[in-house]
């Protein structure tokens, strides 16, 4: 038989024991909250990740020439907007014009062809002629077999003209290409950034100005190591230059850098941001906001 105190002390612990069971739909509830917690401090996190970048263009290149030469004229200044294609400086070209024009005329003379397909068909006409002597014995083979050596050497005579002139053309394409290579053209669309060169100097080696695409443009981003995953490519941003341009536009991630570099403890990112009526310069600092997917 059990005391009472026993007894008491059986039903305290039995008591205690159905105070720590969790009711399973209690449980289901604590659960689903513990997830909504998590995922609005990830979302919290994806929200708050605000960094510091730098607006570049997309390229800036260099623009010259490698024909060595003396600049005739150079047609834009610092702060033009060019177009892709656009001539923006010409070399002296006076020789390389008439080469090109000698040239071409030696491409259309056609009177040596004239002369030597003549040729070819009298020597046939008198071959054919004399064949039919030779075939009723009333010519030697000697002759005949002039008549037959003359038409053969006509038929190279006038092959030796095409092929003359077939080179004339193609000389006469080659003096175009030297006289094209005299206009310096913009091979991108953007901006004259630096003028080098002036009419009248010598190009060898120094570029004639430097250009720079601005749409789009170009975000960089340095990010801590820690943030690392948490920007994709493809995610969309909001970039908020500095003052006095303001405002808020749209880019997108292009480039996530696999390599992290250990000495900073930081990794690269790089956004495309459009720039079609070309407002935003490059060389602005900025704010840039990665959004959720």
């Amino acid at each position: 038989m059990k005391t009472n105190i026993e007894r008491k002390a059986y039903r305290i612990r039995h008591r205690r024991a159905k105070e720590q069971q969790i009711n399973p739909r209690v449980a289901l509830i604590l659960g689903l909250s513990l997830v909504c917690v998590w995922l609005g401090a990830m979302d919290a996190k994806a929200q708050s990740l605000e960094f510091d970048g730098l607006i570049e263009p997309t390229l800036s290149t260099n623009v010259g020439s490698n024909t060595p030469g003396i600049l005739e004229s150079v047609s834009v200044d610092r702060g033009d907007m060019v177009k892709e294609g656009q001539v923006v400086a010409t070399l002296q070209a006076g020789v390389e014009k008439a080469t090109m024009d000698l040239a071409k005329a030696r491409a259309e003379l056609d009177a040596t062809i004239k002369a030597k397909r003549a040729e070819l068909e009298y020597a046939e006409r008198s071959k054919q002629r004399k064949k039919e002597l030779f075939e009723k014995k009333t010519l030697s083979f000697q002759e005949w077999d002039e008549a037959e050596t003359k038409r053969i050497l006509a038929e190279l005579a006038l092959n030796e003209a095409l092929e003359a002139k077939r080179i004339a053309e193609l000389e006469y394409k080659r003096t175009v290409e030297v006289v094209k290579r005299m206009n310096i053209r913009s091979p991108v669309n953007g901006v004259v950034v630096e003028r080098n060169l002036h009419p009248g100097e010598y190009i060898e080696d120094k570029p004639v100005m430097k250009l720079a695409q601005i749409d789009p443009l170009h975000v960089e981003v340095i990010m801590p190591v820690s943030t690392l995953g948490s920007v994709k490519l493809g995610m969309q941003a909001q970039v908020k230059p500095e003052a006095p341009v303001g405002g808020v536009y749209k880019a997108k991630v292009t480039i996530v850098d696999k390599v992290v570099d250990a000495a900073s403890g930081t990794f690269g990112v790089r956004l495309e941001l459009p720039n079609p009526d070309y407002r935003l310069p490059p060389g602005l600092k900025c704010k840039v906001l990665f959004l959720n997917p």
